[in-house]
């Protein structure tokens, strides 16, 4: 039963939160998502990018019938007093594709969304462009489809990179699907020896980042089971066709 859907891109942005969970793979128009239940709530891991949020959430959606949508995972930091580790959820929700902006209840500064994974030049321009404290690739797709359905939506990111960090050519490296392609990065890395440093610094951001949204999240899960957030369980259903658009 579930009356919360957690939307992530990637496993390792929620590991430590799921790892005792109950993982099952359900298929939904065409493809195979892998969900993690626990509770009352239920996770999903897209991808990355738009395309795939959109995707996972119109999956989980259909299957689960949540009452609140959340957008979780790592996000870049805009400004310079944003570190890694830190908890960001958002009070607006920007699509970098059209500027459309969606209010969020509770939450303070703004998060955009943005089609690729975003240098340090590229912070730049989004922090001048939107005056946003941080971005993302998918929160934006996420909303979308929780607007679509009527259902309640939130954020919460973790930085996962500072303003001035910058891996060039990462995008390359995330395929149609949305997953990235770790072995063939570490290859191009291994070839790099400029990049090792910055690689180290990736993995031990990410691991740091992890465990501080899954800390979080953890406490969110709780206080959302509390009787006065209970709201409505929903019962997961059989794959149906989703009635937002493709």
């Amino acid at each position: 039963m579930s009356k919360l859907a957690l939307v992530a891109a990637l496993e390792r942005e929620i590991a430590p939160l799921v790892k005792n969970w109950t993982r099952t793979r359900r298929d939904y128009q065409g493809r195979t998502f892998s969900f993690f239940e626990h509770d009352n709530v239920v996770a999903v891991c897209g991808g990355v990018g738009v395309e795939a949020a959109r995707r996972a959430a119109e999956a989980v959606i259909a299957l689960y019938h949540p009452t609140r949508l959340h957008s979780v995972g790592f996000a870049g930091a805009l400004l310079p007093g944003m570190h890694v580790g830190d908890i960001f959820s958002p009070s607006v929700a920007i699509d970098a594709r059209d500027g459309s902006r969606l209010q969020l209840e509770g939450g303070e500064g703004t998060l955009v969304t943005f089609m690729a994974v975003a240098d340090a030049e590229q912070k730049s321009r989004l922090a001048a462009a939107y005056g946003a404290r941080a971005v993302d690739m998918e929160a934006a797709a996420v909303a979308a489809a929780a607007r679509v359905h009527g259902i309640t939506f939130g954020a919460t990111k973790v930085i996962s990179d500072g303003l001035d960090f910058d891996i060039p050519g990462m995008s390359r490296f995330i395929n149609s699907e949305g997953q990235f392609r770790t072995a063939n990065f570490v290859l191009f890395a291994t070839l790099r020896p400029w990049l090792w440093k910055p690689v180290a610094t990736l993995a031990g951001n990410s691991r740091k980042a992890g465990q501080a949204l899954s800390s979080h999240l953890e406490r969110f899960c709780r206080d959302m089971a509390t009787p006065e957030n209970s709201g409505a369980v929903a019962v997961p259903a059989e794959a149906s066709p989703a009635r937002g658009t493709e």
